[in-house]
């Protein structure tokens, strides 16, 4: 993943990643909650050995030398049993040595004769009570027993507070403000965790970059998705002011632009699952067509599941396989639709082989009349990883668009039906993605994903750009011309 691919999907999971953040941030502001408040009370103790009052400056050195090095064993002594006793018996303390050893931390600083003694405990009180009760007691025992020289009244040593407890005010733990930074900090790195290993697992087709890991197609369109698609699938007809139905008009153009100078005339529309919106789309590009003026022939080529018929509310008994079949004449069932010179040939009835049936010798015939007669011959088909109807179509037709589903459609499936489409030598003209989302990952606004110009700098290509497609210089002309004034 690139930088922009992490951008993008911390943009896409910000939810996510500010729910694991305020839950971190819960989770340290519980911790501190539920921590018991701990103080610490420290005193400080100075360690000395007496000389003779006509000691020189020698004996002093001397005895400052055997400070520093008595004190690193001192230190030791400190949590001893010994002293600890003692301070129990003091203090009447319901702790054994060994526990109260947990609670003391003594130390000497580097190259010096103090000892520092802290105490932690939940109680301020107790806790300077306990650390001038340790330096007391411990001084006392150094001096009077452990460097107690024999026949000598008085030990060479001497160990004076210089620093007594004092209550501390404040508890030293919990750290609410660094619980709660820690807490922020691992919340965002488990959001920002999950958010990027889902990324990573999700295969699902989101935008363009999707696409172009799996082919090199061009996209032809980019449709939003409408929560409305079942009560209007022909928004180009219904509505034809609204942004969606604009959406199938740039399809048209793009697919316009491949359709001249002798390219394909006759496309069949398929997709690698079911439920990705290819016959809505088709519909809604067959009505887009036919509004330029173009002669344009839509058949229901999908003999398993048909719905062309309802979407344009006509009568689907009788259709393509009567024709197949040589019940019925194509000018009997080919209904025109709409005020355009759009016209309908439903599939008709459902026949028990449908991929023999379309790879026929009369479905060649019956699409080489369509192509002769019309400008433009779109033929929905069946999803590709089902059966292979659509691509026995695909080969008999110019060229196939795929129709894929964004969040549905995975990219492995993608490459399935693209390599299902190369077993039969057939060409994929064209990717058209659908179910974009209005908002959020894989959006993308309009005036993008356009075949050779953008969304809002284009207007359709005139009828005749394809009408003419046998005119070749003619054509090739017109289109140099329209180019050169959008530039």
């Amino acid at each position: 993943m690139e930088l922009k691919d992490f951008l993008r999907t911390f943009r896409t999971s910000w939810i996510l990643i500010t729910v694991c953040t305020l839950l971190g941030i819960a989770g340290g502001a519980a911790l501190s909650f539920i921590t018991t408040p701990q103080y610490v009370a420290s005193t400080r103790l100075y360690v000395s050995v007496r000389t003779a009052a006509s000691g020189g400056t020698t004996e002093l050195a001397q005895g400052t030398t055997f400070a520093r090095q008595a004190v690193t064993s001192y230190v030791e002594v400190v949590n001893s049993a010994v002293v600890l006793d003692d301070v129990i018996d003091e203090l009447n303390l319901n702790l054994t040595a060994a526990q109260l050893a947990l609670t003391i931390d003594a130390s000497s600083p580097l190259d010096t004769v103090l000892i520092d003694i802290k105490v932690t405990n939940e109680d301020p009180v107790l806790a300077a009570e306990i650390a001038n009760s340790v330096g007391k007691n411990f001084g006392r025992i150094v001096v009077d027993q452990l460097e107690k020289l024999d026949g000598e009244e008085a030990s060479p040593v001497k160990i004076e507070t210089i620093q007594p407890a004092l209550v501390p005010r404040l508890p030293t733990s919990p750290k609410v403000p660094l619980n709660l930074a820690i807490g922020l900090v691992v919340g965002l790195a488990i959001g920002c965790g999950i958010a990027i290993l889902r990324s990573v697992l999700d295969t699902r087709i989101r935008g363009l970059r999707d696409i172009e890991v799996v082919t090199d197609a061009p996209m032809l369109g980019a449709i939003t998705f409408d929560p409305e698609v079942k009560k209007r699938p022909l928004v180009v007809h219904a509505d034809p002011k609204n942004a969606l139905a604009e959406s199938f008009r740039t399809l048209r153009t793009n697919l316009q632009f491949v359709s001249v100078e002798g390219g394909p005339r006759s496309f069949v529309v398929t997709s690698s699952i079911p439920a990705e919106g290819k016959s809505t789309t088709v519909a809604n590009l067959a009505i887009a067509l036919a509004e330029t003026g173009a002669r344009v022939a839509l058949v229901d080529g999908d003999l398993r599941k048909s719905r062309l018929a309802h979407y344009m509310e006509i009568e689907g008994g009788v259709g393509l396989t009567d024709v197949l079949i040589g019940r019925a004449k194509l000018a009997d069932v080919l209904q025109k639709w709409g005020t355009g010179e759009l016209f309908v040939l439903p599939s008709g009835r459902v026949p028990p082989n449908p991929s023999e049936i379309l790879g026929s010798a009369a479905m060649v015939r019956l699409l080489a009349t369509l192509t002769e007669q019309f400008d433009i011959v779109l033929v929905d088909a069946t999803p590709l990883l089902l059966v292979t109807d659509a691509a026995v179509l695909s080969k008999l037709c110019g060229g196939a668009l795929m129709v894929v589903a964004s969040g549905r459609t995975t990219r492995t499936e993608l490459a399935a039906a693209v390599r299902a489409l190369e077993r039969v030598d057939s060409h994929l003209v064209g990717v058209i993605i659908t179910m974009l989302p209005g908002k959020g990952q894989g959006t993308y606004g309009y005036g993008s994903y356009t075949y050779g110009t953008r969304h809002g700098d284009s207007d359709p290509l005139p009828v005749e750009a394809i009408q003419d497609h046998r005119g070749g210089h003619k054509t090739h002309r017109r289109l140099h011309k329209m180019n050169r004034r959008r530039g």
